[in-house]
């Protein structure tokens, strides 16, 4: 189905427009992609405690994580193996065991089946609770965050991230205290495709001073300059993009972490106190990229922003809808007034009735759904800007773009979404590692471009 250039084109850098519809495309990539990847469960601090547990969702799989009590965290499927019912309604909590309120079926913190009523008369002793506990999926852990991953196959969330890690730590390590995740997190429905949230937070910057413009205007500060995308912008001085191996990428907006927030004395502090930290421990490209502001997205379906610190999950719901959960992610040994305001401004720009969030819900709906006009449908997407102005950097790891304003992180996105959905298994999808960037062909434009500023 997939093995021609007709759902993404790397080498014309174009991609069909079927890829926000089709129901054929979205099923293949319940298998395919979510079936395969590392989905993001949840935060340490979010079930801090032995018992402490929270529901929620591998692609439209249900699931329980539960903190285990030798400190371990487990996952498994929200589902009883008896008729099926979902064992656990609640969002979180914390439980010595899990009771399926249909037949009364009881399931231990680590999903196994340690109690069912009535097993002696009903079961005549015949029933192997062995193996009828709830099916477990993959569970590992990096900086606090917490993915599953339904495929053993796949390679570990360490390698999953791959050179990807490099950039994470400079924030999800930081200064050393690490972050943490102020949840329940808020929750809705987005009419959209899981895909156009993804690709708009891993590197959209070419739609901030446009969609937003107005936006901009009334928050003001540093990046109110990029309304109206005027041509006297400094594009090669904004900062850069970033994709790496696995689909994983990023834009940066150099010295505006805070830019976003009204009111930010505690957040600029804060960062104005730990980046020469950041910067003793990891070089000062990572401290330049410390005080920059990210938009940035995990391989599939998880993104964030670092510096208006809004940490987003896409969960979908067919091809044409998602639910979206939005929780703030903090500095975890920031002062509680600080994590408060970061928190308030988060929401007030990215909260589900947030200022931009707003802007950007039009949008991402409007791209999805005129996709269901039949002559629509049968025509071609463009993510040309910048090919050629990016490549292998020095000091960078993965493909870099030249400017923050480009479409080199949606290339690497697509590249790496159709790879996955051509793969029969991971050993396939392995085999590509050594020649994944193949497709960003200007394999000398960083060398020419620091050779001619020296």
């Amino acid at each position: 189905m997939t093995e021609d250039a007709h759902l993404v084109d790397n080498v014309e850098s174009s991609q069909s427009r079927e890829i926000f519809w089709d129901k054929d495309v979205y099923n293949l990539e319940l298998e395919r992609v979510f079936g395969r990847s590392w989905l993001f469960l949840g935060h340490e601090s979010l079930l801090p405690k032995p018992g402490d547990f929270i529901t929620t969702y591998m692609a439209e799989d249900k699931v329980i994580l539960s903190h285990q009590q030798d400190g371990s965290f487990r996952a498994f499927i929200n589902s009883c193996t008896h008729r099926g019912n979902q064992i656990c309604h609640a969002d979180s909590g914390n439980a010595k065991a899990f009771v399926c309120n249909y037949h009364g079926w009881v399931y231990g913190q680590d999903g196994r089946l340690v109690d069912v009523p009535l097993e002696t008369r009903c079961y005549h002793g015949q029933l192997d609770k062995a193996k009828l506990g709830a099916k477990h999926v993959r569970v590992e852990t990096y900086k606090g965050f917490i993915f599953g991953c339904g495929d053993a196959d796949a390679p570990s969330l360490e390698e999953y991230l791959g050179e990807f890690r490099w950039y994470l730590d400079t924030i999800w390590e930081g200064a050393g205290g690490g972050l943490e995740l102020l949840g329940p997190p808020m929750k809705s429905i987005l009419a959209c495709n899981w895909k156009v949230p993804t690709e708009n937070f891993v590197g959209d910057g070419y739609h901030v001073g446009w969609t937003h413009a107005g936006a901009l205007g009334q928050i003001g500060g540093e990046l109110a300059g990029l309304a109206g995308n005027r041509a006297d912008m400094p594009f090669e001085e904004l900062g850069f993009q970033f994709t790496t191996r696995h689909g994983h990428g990023f834009g940066v907006i150099n010295n505006a972490a805070a830019a976003i927030h009204v009111k930010r004395d505690g957040w600029a502090k804060y960062l104005a106190d730990t980046r020469a930290e950041v910067g003793r421990k990891f070089g000062p490209e990572r401290e330049e990229l410390y005080v920059g502001h990210w938009n940035c997205s995990i391989f599939p379906s998880c993104s964030f922003l670092y510096g208006t610190n809004t940490f987003k999950v896409w969960h979908p719901r067919g091809p044409h809808e998602i639910e979206v959960w939005t929780y703030t992610m903090v500095p975890r040994d920031a002062d509680a007034a600080t994590k408060s305001m970061i928190q308030r401004e988060a929401t007030r720009s990215f909260g589900t009735a947030g200022t931009l969030e707003s802007d950007d819900g039009e949008n991402m709906s409007s791209a999805t759904h005129v996709n269901r006009g039949n002559i629509t449908r049968d025509g071609r997407m463009d993510s040309s800007m910048g090919v050629g102005f990016e490549g292998p950097h020095p000091v960078y790891p993965g493909i870099v773009g030249s400017s923050f304003i480009g479409e080199t992180s949606h290339r690497g996105f697509y590249r790496f979404w159709k790879e996955m959905l051509d793969a029969p298994d991971w050993a396939a999808v392995k085999a590509n590692d050594d020649n994944w960037d193949s497709v960003f062909t200007n394999r000398d434009y960083w060398a020419d471009k620091i050779e001619a500023a020296e």
